[in-house]
């Protein structure tokens, strides 16, 4: 049970160690003492010390990474995503320490999610490409693509790296299609992660995020891919651009 003085200590140990990490006392990508130290350390409970770290972990000032510790947390920088052909602008995306793992899987799409994005009935053959983005040790974001089996060329066909390779191009793509899109659609929302969103990419539960769901659509208008690419909000910067056409006819919306 939480009781006024549970939470009271709690804060003054949340306040003790944000002191120490903003002066710098505790380093950026320190490990900080295992729990049942600090709990010693400060005469508390292990439930009011993991009080205490949930509150730093709200902040963004510290990460608890599975099965290693909790680490005080570096800067983050943004990853710019461009809007409309889902690609991570070079500017934010090429840094040396930014790296895309991939595995490509087969599925017969059971669920009717994917099959549903791509008008395919249930039970469709695909090919499933799960990409995550890193900075460094932090995943930046994660995208799970979608492309009917019959359609889809082998990983080093679209441009993807090998599993764990780092990225060494301009620009690090979560999918790419060959020949380019007639039309890509995409449909922007935040929500809460899935667990197993909130595992891959090292953030809590009450964490919002950023989704967007990505259909892309070949010159005959049958949609080729279909994409769900998730972000931690606090990690990405999402550009879209319209260009307006100069003809006034050719604005009026499409029935």
């Amino acid at each position: 049970m939480t009781t006024p003085m549970h939470v009271s200590r709690a804060h003054g140990i949340a306040d003790d160690l944000r002191s120490q990490i903003t002066t710098r006392q505790l380093q950026a990508g320190q490990r900080l003492p295992a729990e049942t130290e600090l709990a010693t350390r400060y005469g508390v409970s292990t439930a009011t010390l993991r009080n205490a770290l949930g509150t730093l972990q709200a902040e963004g000032l510290i990460e608890k990474i599975h099965g290693r510790g909790n680490y005080v947390r570096r800067p983050l920088r943004r990853t710019t995503y461009v809007g409309g052909w889902g690609t991570l602008d070079p500017r934010t995306a090429a840094d040396a320490a930014q790296r895309v793992t991939i595995r490509t899987t087969k599925t017969t799409g059971t669920t009717e999610h994917p099959a549903a994005l791509l008008a395919r009935p249930a039970g469709t053959a695909l090919t499933e490409i799960l990409c995550i983005t890193y900075d460094g040790e932090v995943p930046h974001g994660l995208a799970r693509t979608y492309i009917p089996h019959d359609t889809a060329s082998p990983p080093d066909a679209l441009g993807l790296v090998a599993d764990n390779a780092p990225h060494q191009g301009p620009a690090a793509r979560f999918a790419v299609l060959t020949p380019p899109p007639a039309e890509v659609r995409e449909t922007v929302c935040s929500r809460l992660p899935t667990p197993d969103e909130a595992s891959t990419l090292h953030v809590r539960p009450t964490t919002t995020v950023l989704v967007i769901t990505r259909t892309t659509t070949d010159a005959t208008g049958l949609i080729v891919e279909a994409a769900q690419l998730v972000f931690p909000a606090d990690r990405v910067n999402a550009v879209f651009t319209s260009h307006l056409l100069d003809n006034a006819d050719e604005r009026q919306p499409r029935p």
